[in-house]
């Protein structure tokens, strides 16, 4: 018994010693944030500057009672399906044709342009769009110079703007999560099933898109949280349509200087996405078993 204790006691400082570091990381730079910014939501006033503050639940109580934030969480909401379901409507099959129509070489090539954006900063990237989306912009006048007296382009400073801007940032994250699943896929699998007299619609339902979903739900995390709570690209592009649930917390950061009330939008932003994977993951988790 002893001789057992002791081995369980060396393997439990062996895993401390090689995960210890990471977990300490984890708790200076995720938990302890967190934990502060859940203390500043319950305080009526930023306690900076010599002011007192005291607990209240009045932000809170705000948020799921004014139409100013139930309005615009909607619309956040909103935003956030829509970018996410056409990254995915133009993504995975970018990513089937790369994993299953293109040689190597020609494979790196794209797979390369692909990820070229991650390497420009975000704002150059925003900014770009504002040189696109209307009549004086690059697009605008090439258009106007084949076509005179072609329709506006204008789409500045409008909702489409905002779209098309989110779907620019975080398509590459749906094409590139798609395509490692893809190409995880035995080859075999297909043609085991071609054998045996499945059409290419027959195994593209019933293996490819099956076995491919981790990369699916995986892009659609990447894509859907941080569109949830954007507010450089609906600042810089959208205008009027600009107010969303990411520009009102930060509005409450940097212009209106309430902390609390700013904290407590982005924990309500927190929960809504952890209660909406909630109720997709065992949908997702049963659909893959079947399959």
């Amino acid at each position: 018994m002893t001789a057992l204790v002791s081995a369980s006691t060396r393997r439990l400082r062996a895993i401390l010693g090689l995960t210890g570091g990471t977990y300490l990381v984890l708790l200076i730079t995720i938990l302890l944030p967190l934990a502060a910014m859940l203390y500043f939501s319950f305080l009526t006033v930023t306690p900076i500057g010599g002011r007192t503050a005291s607990f209240t639940l009045k932000h809170y109580t705000d948020i799921f009672t004014k139409p100013l934030y139930r309005v615009n969480g909607q619309r956040s909401l909103m935003l956030g399906f829509q970018v996410t379901l056409i990254c995915f409507a133009l993504g995975y099959p970018a990513a089937l044709f790369l994993a299953r129509h293109i040689k190597n070489r020609w494979r790196e090539a794209l797979l390369l342009l692909i990820v070229l954006p991650f390497w420009s900063n975000g704002l150059v990237r925003t900014f770009s769009w504002t040189m696109v989306l209307t009549d004086s912009g690059l697009v605008g006048q090439a258009l106007q110079a084949v076509w005179p007296g072609a329709p506006s382009i204008d789409l500045m400073f409008s909702y489409p703007a905002i779209v098309i801007g989110l779907v620019h940032a975080y398509l590459p994250y749906m094409i590139l999560t798609c395509y490692v699943s893809l190409q995880a896929i035995d080859d075999s699998l297909a043609e085991a099933a071609r054998s045996l007299g499945a059409s290419s619609f027959t195994i593209f339902r019933r293996i490819t898109l099956p076995l491919s979903l981790p990369g699916v739900v995986a892009g659609t995390v990447l894509i859907f949280v941080p569109v949830l709570g954007s507010f450089m690209e609906p600042r810089i592009l959208g205008g009027q349509q600009a107010i969303m649930l990411g520009t009102l917390i930060e509005n409450q950061f940097t212009a209106s200087f309430n902390w609390p009330l700013g904290a407590a939008l982005g924990f309500t932003m927190l929960a809504v996405v952890i209660l909406i994977m909630g109720i997709c993951y065992p949908v997702l988790k049963k659909h893959l078993s079947a399959n």
